[in-house]
Protein backbone atom coordinates (compact mmCIF):
# COMPACT_ATOMS: atom_id res chain seq x y z
CA UNK A 1 0.00 0.00 0.00
CA UNK A 2 2.74 2.39 0.81
CA UNK A 3 4.75 1.48 -2.28
CA UNK A 4 1.46 2.08 -4.04
CA UNK A 5 0.60 5.45 -2.71
CA UNK A 6 4.35 6.62 -2.95
CA UNK A 7 4.42 5.90 -6.67
CA UNK A 8 0.81 7.71 -6.80
CA UNK A 9 2.70 10.68 -5.17
CA UNK A 10 5.85 10.66 -7.28
CA UNK A 11 4.34 10.13 -11.07
CA UNK A 12 1.16 11.67 -10.62
CA UNK A 13 1.31 13.33 -7.57
CA UNK A 14 -1.99 15.97 -8.64
CA UNK A 15 -4.47 12.89 -8.94
CA UNK A 16 -4.06 12.20 -5.53
CA UNK A 17 -7.01 13.35 -4.26
CA UNK A 18 -8.84 11.80 -7.18
CA UNK A 19 -7.22 8.21 -6.74
CA UNK A 20 -8.42 8.61 -3.12
CA UNK A 21 -11.95 9.56 -3.77
CA UNK A 22 -12.07 6.32 -6.70
CA UNK A 23 -10.15 4.26 -3.81
CA UNK A 24 -13.00 4.73 -0.97
CA UNK A 25 -15.96 4.63 -3.54
CA UNK A 26 -15.10 1.06 -3.87
CA UNK A 27 -13.02 0.15 -0.95
CA UNK A 28 -12.37 1.29 2.71
CA UNK A 29 -10.27 3.13 5.56
CA UNK A 30 -6.67 1.63 4.79
CA UNK A 31 -5.54 3.77 2.02
CA UNK A 32 -6.68 7.15 4.02
CA UNK A 33 -4.35 6.17 7.09
CA UNK A 34 -1.86 5.19 5.09
CA UNK A 35 -2.26 8.80 3.38
CA UNK A 36 -2.49 10.32 6.32
CA UNK A 37 0.88 8.78 8.01
CA UNK A 38 2.94 10.00 4.97
CA UNK A 39 0.99 13.71 5.36
CA UNK A 40 2.38 13.95 9.14
CA UNK A 41 6.23 13.69 7.66
CA UNK A 42 5.95 16.43 5.66
CA UNK A 43 8.25 15.30 2.23
CA UNK A 44 4.88 15.27 0.26
CA UNK A 45 2.31 18.61 -0.14
CA UNK A 46 -0.54 16.49 0.84
CA UNK A 47 -3.05 18.26 2.58
CA UNK A 48 -4.99 16.35 5.59
CA UNK A 49 -8.02 18.41 4.69
CA UNK A 50 -8.61 17.21 1.19
CA UNK A 51 -7.43 13.70 1.67
CA UNK A 52 -10.64 13.59 4.02
CA UNK A 53 -13.05 15.30 1.51
CA UNK A 54 -11.34 13.27 -1.23
CA UNK A 55 -12.18 10.27 1.43
CA UNK A 56 -15.46 11.67 2.45
CA UNK A 57 -16.66 12.19 -1.30
CA UNK A 58 -15.63 8.21 -2.41
CA UNK A 59 -17.57 7.12 -0.04
CA UNK A 60 -20.81 9.43 0.13
CA UNK A 61 -21.42 8.52 -3.49
CA UNK A 62 -20.57 4.81 -3.53
CA UNK A 63 -23.13 4.27 -0.87
CA UNK A 64 -25.37 6.49 -2.42
CA UNK A 65 -25.26 3.90 -5.37
CA UNK A 66 -24.88 0.94 -3.50
CA UNK A 67 -28.50 2.35 -1.82
CA UNK A 68 -30.37 3.28 -4.99
CA UNK A 69 -28.96 -0.59 -6.31
CA UNK A 70 -30.49 -2.41 -2.96
CA UNK A 71 -33.35 0.00 -3.84
CA UNK A 72 -34.40 -0.98 -7.38
CA UNK A 73 -32.92 -4.40 -7.14
CA UNK A 74 -34.15 -5.46 -3.40
CA UNK A 75 -34.35 -9.19 -1.97
CA UNK A 76 -32.72 -10.89 -5.29
CA UNK A 77 -29.57 -8.92 -4.52
CA UNK A 78 -28.73 -10.68 -1.42
CA UNK A 79 -29.63 -14.12 -2.74
CA UNK A 80 -26.08 -14.02 -3.86
CA UNK A 81 -24.77 -14.09 -0.39
CA UNK A 82 -26.80 -16.88 1.10
CA UNK A 83 -23.98 -17.57 3.44
CA UNK A 84 -24.09 -14.15 4.99
CA UNK A 85 -27.63 -14.80 6.46
CA UNK A 86 -26.98 -13.92 9.89
CA UNK A 87 -25.27 -10.79 9.30
CA UNK A 88 -27.97 -9.93 6.52
CA UNK A 89 -30.50 -10.62 9.67
CA UNK A 90 -29.04 -8.75 12.02
CA UNK A 91 -28.51 -5.71 9.69
CA UNK A 92 -32.12 -5.53 8.60
CA UNK A 93 -33.29 -6.05 12.88
CA UNK A 94 -30.69 -2.95 13.27
CA UNK A 95 -32.11 -0.63 10.44
CA UNK A 96 -35.50 -1.23 11.44
CA UNK A 97 -35.31 -0.55 14.98
CA UNK A 98 -32.82 2.38 14.85
CA UNK A 99 -32.71 3.60 11.10
CA UNK A 100 -30.47 6.73 11.73
CA UNK A 101 -27.72 4.80 14.47
CA UNK A 102 -27.51 2.53 12.09
CA UNK A 103 -26.46 4.61 9.10
CA UNK A 104 -24.42 6.61 11.22
CA UNK A 105 -22.54 3.77 12.42
CA UNK A 106 -22.64 1.01 9.83
CA UNK A 107 -19.02 2.28 8.42
CA UNK A 108 -17.38 0.98 11.31
CA UNK A 109 -19.00 -2.24 11.69
CA UNK A 110 -17.00 -5.07 10.45
CA UNK A 111 -19.09 -7.68 8.53
CA UNK A 112 -21.97 -5.81 7.00
CA UNK A 113 -19.87 -2.62 6.22
CA UNK A 114 -20.15 -3.56 2.49
CA UNK A 115 -23.33 -4.91 2.80
CA UNK A 116 -25.39 -2.40 5.02
CA UNK A 117 -26.11 0.57 2.14
CA UNK A 118 -27.71 -2.37 -0.17
CA UNK A 119 -29.84 -3.18 3.29
CA UNK A 120 -31.08 0.36 4.01
CA UNK A 121 -32.00 0.68 0.09
CA UNK A 122 -34.04 -2.49 0.65
CA UNK A 123 -35.45 -1.68 3.83
CA UNK A 124 -37.23 1.33 2.42
CA UNK A 125 -35.38 4.24 4.27
CA UNK A 126 -36.34 7.76 2.97
CA UNK A 127 -34.29 8.97 0.30
CA UNK A 128 -33.80 12.37 2.07
CA UNK A 129 -32.92 11.15 5.21
CA UNK A 130 -30.42 8.78 4.09
CA UNK A 131 -28.84 11.45 1.91
CA UNK A 132 -28.44 13.33 4.78
CA UNK A 133 -27.32 10.42 7.24
CA UNK A 134 -24.96 8.79 5.19
CA UNK A 135 -23.29 12.56 4.37
CA UNK A 136 -22.81 12.90 8.05
CA UNK A 137 -21.66 9.23 8.38
CA UNK A 138 -19.03 9.75 5.36
CA UNK A 139 -18.00 13.23 6.89
CA UNK A 140 -16.86 12.05 10.58
CA UNK A 141 -15.27 8.48 8.73
CA UNK A 142 -13.33 10.51 6.42
CA UNK A 143 -11.89 13.00 8.73
CA UNK A 144 -11.23 9.99 11.53
CA UNK A 145 -9.12 8.04 9.14
CA UNK A 146 -7.61 10.68 7.63
CA UNK A 147 -6.54 12.62 10.74
CA UNK A 148 -6.38 9.34 12.50
CA UNK A 149 -3.27 8.44 9.96
CA UNK A 150 -1.88 11.90 10.44
CA UNK A 151 -1.47 11.86 14.21
CA UNK A 152 -0.47 7.87 13.98
CA UNK A 153 2.08 8.69 11.80
CA UNK A 154 3.80 11.65 14.09
CA UNK A 155 3.64 9.30 17.52
CA UNK A 156 4.85 5.84 15.02
CA UNK A 157 8.06 8.46 14.02
CA UNK A 158 8.52 9.29 17.54
CA UNK A 159 8.23 6.00 19.02
CA UNK A 160 9.88 3.80 16.13
CA UNK A 161 11.69 6.29 13.40
CA UNK A 162 11.41 4.93 9.88
CA UNK A 163 10.82 0.62 11.44
CA UNK A 164 7.01 2.37 11.24
CA UNK A 165 6.36 1.43 8.20
CA UNK A 166 7.05 -1.87 9.38
CA UNK A 167 4.04 -2.00 11.84
CA UNK A 168 1.84 -0.37 9.16
CA UNK A 169 2.55 -3.20 6.84
CA UNK A 170 2.17 -5.48 9.23
CA UNK A 171 -1.06 -4.10 9.67
CA UNK A 172 -2.16 -3.80 6.32
CA UNK A 173 -1.21 -7.18 5.68
CA UNK A 174 -3.35 -8.43 8.72
CA UNK A 175 -6.62 -6.10 7.64
CA UNK A 176 -6.05 -7.98 4.04
CA UNK A 177 -5.62 -11.28 6.06
CA UNK A 178 -9.01 -10.68 7.62
CA UNK A 179 -11.06 -9.57 4.31
CA UNK A 180 -10.17 -12.89 3.08
CA UNK A 181 -10.64 -15.11 6.05
CA UNK A 182 -14.20 -13.68 5.89
CA UNK A 183 -14.54 -14.47 2.17
CA UNK A 184 -13.84 -17.91 2.54
CA UNK A 185 -15.34 -17.99 5.18
CA UNK A 186 -18.71 -17.06 3.24
CA UNK A 187 -17.92 -18.70 0.35
CA UNK A 188 -17.92 -21.90 3.01
CA UNK A 189 -21.06 -21.33 4.08
CA UNK A 190 -22.84 -20.94 1.39
CA UNK A 191 -20.95 -23.95 -0.29
CA UNK A 192 -22.51 -26.31 2.62
CA UNK A 193 -25.56 -24.91 2.60
CA UNK A 194 -25.90 -25.39 -1.34
CA UNK A 195 -25.20 -28.81 -0.68
CA UNK A 196 -27.26 -29.49 2.10
CA UNK A 197 -30.65 -27.93 0.24
CA UNK A 198 -29.13 -30.57 -3.07
CA UNK A 199 -28.81 -33.23 -0.66
CA UNK A 200 -32.60 -35.83 -0.49
CA UNK A 201 -33.90 -35.84 2.90
CA UNK A 202 -33.16 -38.74 4.96
CA UNK A 203 -35.73 -40.92 6.38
Amino acid sequence: MEDLVLHVLKEYGFLLYPFITAWTFVEGETVVIVTGVLASEGRFNISVELLALAALTGSFFGDQLYYYIGRKYGTPLLNRWPGLGSRIEWAFDAVNRTPAIFILSFRWIYGVRNLAPFIVGIAGVPRVKYLVLNFIAAAIWAHSFAWGGFFLGRKLEDWLGDSKWYVLFGFVLLMIGVGVFGALRGKAKSSAKAAAEASPPTE
